[in-house]
């Protein structure tokens, strides 16, 4: 999350006139993560999640967002809803740009995830993929999976040694593995793709939600665990943690028991993964809206988990097997 568009109060005022959510109490900008424009607003009707989108979020995507949100909760996950006006529409626009506010998910994220926090993402993330298994109203390609890679790096590769020595060559030699290397066959269905701890709530050390679908696309199933084992199971200094991946994994394969050729896959997964964030990290972070309220990540720290996974011998490494 983010704010890029600023929003008058006045202008916003109109807006929710449309809605049955009472009138507005107050309303701030969110600072936490880099995609899209969002506010906490506050209403008579209660708490409520304001998103304007933009970047990297095509419009002629919302509907599957909008879409999956629900089918989802649906299924008994636990995540936000869209909040339609009194058309019985979800999107509208606002500030010249798509806008949806959706229902306020209670809890919060943690910074420091425990085995236990891993080992309750596992179990939700298998959960999700269950859930997602029978979404067939719409389809949705990732496009920031391999085909999208190049491109990224076509519009940092000048400046990408500026941020570390010698990172241009490296992300150049990981392509070449990765491009003509990346599994195919594997089982596929709805992922979540951004599954962060900034996007998954707990209350009490019990997980209580997910949120922020806004990458969610059809794409191998265990791709997203390689997704959440760079984004959970390492620590500040880079080193991998491997009691919090066996938790994660094992939670995992026991709502949902992986395939031989998805265990052989993970390693090369796990590299793609972290390419893929140290990539958009790395536009993010030479590409800063002058004035914008954003605060981009350091791509140096999916840097150290690229070359934790190019070390990688097996899949014991990350917590399988004996």
């Amino acid at each position: 999350m983010a704010v890029y568009t600023d929003v008058a109060p006045e202008e916003l005022e109109s807006f929710l006139a449309t809605y049955d959510i009472g009138r507005l109490r107050a309303f701030k900008g969110i600072a936490e993560g880099v995609e899209n424009s969002n506010y906490l607003l506050q209403t008579e009707a209660g708490s409520f999640i304001l998103t304007l989108y933009e970047k990297r979020v095509n419009p002629d995507d919302l509907p599957f967002f909008i879409d999956l949100m629900e089918h989802l909760a649906s299924r008994g996950i636990d995540c936000p809803q869209p909040v339609k006006n009194r058309t019985g529409t979800a999107l509208g626009t606002l500030a010249g740009r798509p806008a949806l506010i959706a229902t306020f998910l209670v809890g919060t994220s943690v910074r420091r995830p425990t085995a236990a926090h891993c080992a309750a993402l596992g179990t939700a993330l298998a959960g999700l993929h269950k859930a997602g298994a029978d979404f067939t109203a719409r389809r949705r390609v990732n496009a920031l999976s391999v085909p999208g890679w190049r491109p990224l790096f076509d519009q940092a590769k000048a400046r990408a040694d500026t941020v570390a020595p010698g990172l241009a060559d490296l992300i150049a030699d990981e392509l070449g593995v990765l491009e003509p290397n990346w599994p195919a066959g594997l089982p596929a269905g709805i992922i979540h793709a951004d599954l962060f701890p900034d996007n998954v709530f707990f209350i009490d050390g019990r997980l209580s939600g997910l949120i922020d679908f806004y990458f969610a696309c059809n794409d191998l199933l265990a791709y997203d665990i390689a997704i959440c084992l760079n984004a959970w199971c390492f620590e500040a200094d880079g080193a991998y943690n491997l009691t919090k991946g066996r938790a994660l994994l094992a939670a995992y394969g026991a709502e949902r028991a992986l395939t031989p050729a998805e265990i052989d896959a993970l390693p090369l997964l796990c590299r793609g993964a972290a390419l893929r964030f140290l990539l958009t990290r790395l536009v993010d972070w030479l590409n800063v809206p002058l004035g914008a309220l954003v605060r981009p990540h350091d791509p140096r720290d999916y840097l150290r988990r690229l070359r934790f996974h190019r070390s990688v011998e097996s899949v014991r490494d990350y917590g399988i097997g004996a």
